[in-house]
């Protein structure tokens, strides 16, 4: 049974710095292409970053977020510098298991993210 499960959110002010962590089980993580995707209030999902070897990243974060993995961890991060207001949503970790596109593969519970002055 896949598992994924995410850590790390909560309430930052704008600039400031969070680090997500996804732990994965189930499944054979080194050779999962896996993503970040989030919800914003209000708004449906949107893709964030994709990693297998190289990440890819959405334009809005690009300089700001790095995306990693740790296969013999079977972890995935997303560091989060300079946050703003904008970046506020529920992000989830994703496993595009069997060609699954982002918005359909599995993911976690999510973590919530709030940046609020």
């Amino acid at each position: 049974e896949v598992q994924l499960v995410e850590s790390g959110g909560g309430l930052v002010q704008p600039g400031e710095s969070l680090r997500l962590s996804c732990a994965a089980s189930g499944f054979t993580f080194s050779s999962t292409t896996m993503a970040w995707v989030r919800q914003p209030p209000g708004k449906g999902l949107e893709w964030v970053s994709t990693i297998y070897r190289d990440p890819l990243y959405r334009g809005s974060v690009k300089g700001r977020f790095t995306v990693s993995r740790d296969d013999a961890r079977q972890t995935l991060y997303l560091q989060m510098d300079s946050l703003k207001p904008e970046d506020t949503a529920v992000y989830y970790c994703a496993a595009l298991l069997s060609g699954a596109s982002w918005d359909g593969a599995p993911r976690g519970q999510g973590t919530q993210v709030t940046v609020s002055s």
